[in-house]
């Protein structure tokens, strides 16, 4: 039989390889009709492209692709990934061109080169135009400053927990060093499921929560091998079961608002509106309005959720990693939060407190400039685009404009760690406004940015004001590692310690 079968394929195996050679020499020849002058590699591996580099070692990756940008005036290059052509921006400039033209005949923004595949169809990433706008305009009381003053008592109550959690774990280390990395996003997965669902998710809910978060986490960083088993099917089903999670809590949250309860966390503020506008609707005999069905509902949280996790456990873990690297700016920040907050006072930081911590809130504007977690936002080409005067964007491109880049450009010297940049003389956050790019730009600017940033002030300043704290410093523990938003590469291995008499005994418990 086996005999018979190698006799019937064998007169088939030229013309098999001829096709496959046609192949691979098709797509060199599109790869480079795409690629023009624009810098990048001469030659692309056949169908994965640079694919297993991205994979392995993407920092190298992407650090030669801005490399490869800087070495022309062009100011962005070419490279090709899994039979997709893409074009890394690090121009300030060119970026804003991206984000400005995010329209069905432009670009399409993506969050992920696969991401409609892992985040699903209801996804406020991939909205566009009115619909887009009637959206957020929904999300709007969701950012309130009464809302954000619910949060951020429930924020502190969470960090509080976790940062005595973290000293316990490094007294029991025996003079180890722990690592902050999983530690912080556990933290932050805690706080969003509170601040986004609070009452509405279980304890055995959350496990569940937490498991399904990792599979879709680990799932971000492979490549888009959508079978069974693999670990991009894990997090895509992760994310579905996710979203049907949340779908439940919006359900429950309606029914809550219903009665006229007060809000006691962000679904609950957006319910409140929601069930009125669905009661008015009932009332005229009118259908729902659109982006109000659970199911919905439940992916835009989830959008919410992945905006506000991984990027708030880089920006944590970079914050700790430059206060330990800068002394006279972890003084700094002691000294303020100190004159405006006791621990002895047993009270939560309140919003006029926080507002006041201006030194403080320089050094998270920092960090987010110095270490822009999300460092570049995923476009897809929904047509041929001229980017500049002799270049057009062929459709179907997937364009990285690097906010990244865009904040090492701009500031007077913007390669040093100083958030005295952010001060009343100097404005820098004003004057070069364009480069600050860490909440995005255009139409789909990040909206929960208060929210990102009151976290982690509020971090900083208990961090810095309750716990000693000294790094692991090895060879390279400070590089950039995308996790897949950049981290330290040594995970922020680091000492703790109890600073103050005692620790605060907060009044308010979790909800």
């Amino acid at each position: 039989m086996i005999s018979i079968i190698s006799t019937s394929v064998t007169p088939l195996l030229p013309y098999l390889i001829c096709f496959v050679v046609f192949l691979i020499f098709f797509e060199q020849v599109s790869y480079l009709k795409k690629k023009k002058w624009v810098p990048g590699p001469a030659f692309v591996f056949p169908f994965l492209g640079s694919a297993t580099s991205l994979v392995r070692h993407p920092t190298h990756f992407w650090d030669l692709q801005s490399s490869l940008a800087k070495s022309s005036a062009l100011g962005f290059s070419a490279n090709y990934i899994v039979g997709r052509f893409i074009i890394f921006i690090r121009d300030t400039d060119l970026s804003h061109k991206i984000f400005a033209n995010v329209r069905p005949d432009a670009f399409h923004l993506v969050g992920h080169p696969f991401g409609k595949k892992l985040f699903g169809d209801h996804n406020l990433i991939y909205m566009m135009g009115q619909d887009h706008k009637d959206l957020r305009r929904r999300i709007a009381p969701n950012f309130t400053p009464k809302a954000l003053s619910t949060y951020t008592s429930l924020q502190q109550i969470i960090i509080l927990d976790h940062l005595k959690k973290w000293v316990r774990l490094s007294s029991q280390s025996v003079m180890k060093p722990i690592a902050l990395r999983n530690l912080a996003r556990d933290m932050n997965l805690e706080t969003s499921q509170t601040v986004f669902v609070g009452p509405y998710l279980g304890r055995e809910a959350r496990q569940k929560f937490k498991v399904d978060y990792t599979l879709f986490n680990v799932g971000l960083m492979k490549l888009p091998i959508d079978f069974p088993g693999t670990a991009f099917r894990n997090a895509r089903l992760g994310v579905d079961r996710l979203v049907k999670t949340l779908a439940v809590c919006a359900e429950q949250s309606k029914v809550r608002m219903e009665t006229g309860e007060e809000p006691s966390c962000l679904i609950d503020f957006w319910m409140q509106e929601t069930v009125r506008e669905l009661t008015a609707a009932s009332r005229a005999g009118e259908l729902a309005p659109a982006h109000t069905s659970d199911l919905e509902i439940g992916s835009y949280l989830f959008d919410f959720l992945f905006a506000a996790q991984d990027a708030s456990t880089s920006s944590l873990l970079w914050a700790v990693t430059l206060l330990d690297s800068h002394p006279e700016v972890l003084a700094k920040v002691r000294e303020e939060v100190e004159s405006k907050w006791s621990p002895d006072s047993d009270s939560l930081i309140t919003a006029e407190q926080l507002g006041q911590m201006k030194y403080t809130q320089a050094v998270a504007r920092e960090v987010l400039r110095y270490r822009t977690p999300a460092t570049m936002v995923p476009h897809i080409a929904g047509e041929d685009f001229p980017l500049t005067e002799n270049y057009t964007i062929p459709k179907g491109t997937i364009v990285f404009p690097s906010v990244y880049e865009s904040s090492f450009q701009g500031f007077s010297e913007p390669d040093r760690f100083d958030p005295d940049r952010f001060s009343e003389e100097r404005q820098e956050d004003r004057i070069f406004k364009r480069n600050y790019l860490a909440f995005g730009a255009g139409a789909h600017q990040c909206l929960g940015q208060r929210y990102a940033l009151n976290h982690l002030v509020l971090f900083i300043a208990m961090f810095a004001t309750l716990l000693d704290f000294r790094r692991h410093r090895t060879d390279g523990c400070d590089e950039i590692a995308y996790v897949p938003t950049i981290c330290p590469k040594d995970d922020c291995m680091v000492f703790l310690s109890q600073r103050c008499a005692r620790y605060p005994n907060f009044s308010v418990r979790k909800v």
